[in-house]
């Protein structure tokens, strides 16, 4: 990963919407939520904050639930993006204004990214990428009834059934993944995450 400045983040309505939370967090409570992030910012399969701990920061930030999603999503986001670009820590800053994110806030992350960012970056470079390529994706949904006698349903689960090859073996491999509500909509959300990336990089 070259230096680069070629970093550009875009004023989405999301993106939008997430500077304004962002704007309102106490700035001395705000690197609670970068540091933790950047950590284990390589780590895509794993949430930074557990449910408990989400649940105190809705607490401690006064922010609903899906406002803090929107938040630690777009904080991963700028975060990923400057590995991406292993952008210098003034022009980090410089974009995050351009966003309209207040100077402290924008000085907090460049206060975690000048200390840890390069770290990040070494870290990503080292992380081998399995060969895998997701060919099919089938679904179907199992209702759990309350009772035999009860018509009422109970723990609708919806199972994704995942076609991923293997490009040395050419081999396909179906993995099945149960997913409730709750566990859907956030994978939902990782999604969209995902997608808004591959949108600023088109």
């Amino acid at each position: 990963m070259a230096a680069s400045t070629a970093l550009i983040l875009q004023e989405s309505p999301s993106m939008k919407k997430a500077v304004s939370l962002i704007n309102e967090i106490d700035r001395g409570r705000f690197p609670r939520l970068l540091t933790p992030i950047l950590q284990k910012l390589h780590l895509k399969a794993e949430n930074s904050f557990s449910e408990e701990e989400e649940e105190r920061l809705q607490a401690a930030f006064s922010l609903e639930r899906q406002d803090l999603h929107l938040v630690l999503a777009t904080i991963s986001f700028i975060l990923e993006q400057a590995v991406y670009h292993n952008v210098k820590p003034a022009a980090l800053q410089q974009q995050l204004e351009n966003i309209q994110l207040r100077q402290d806030k924008a000085e907090a992350f460049v206060s975690a990214w000048s200390s840890m960012g390069q770290e990040t970056i070494e870290v990503f470079r080292q992380r081998i990428l399995a060969p895998h390529e997701l060919e099919t994706v089938g679904w179907q949904l199992n209702l759990q009834m309350a009772h035999p006698a009860q018509a009422k349903l109970k723990s609708p689960q919806a199972v994704l059934q995942l076609g991923v090859s293997n490009e040395e073996s050419k081999s396909l491999k179906k993995v099945l993944e149960e997913f409730s509500h709750k566990k859907l909509f956030d994978f939902y959300n990782k999604l969209v995450t995902i997608q808004a990336q591959l949108d600023s990089l088109t």
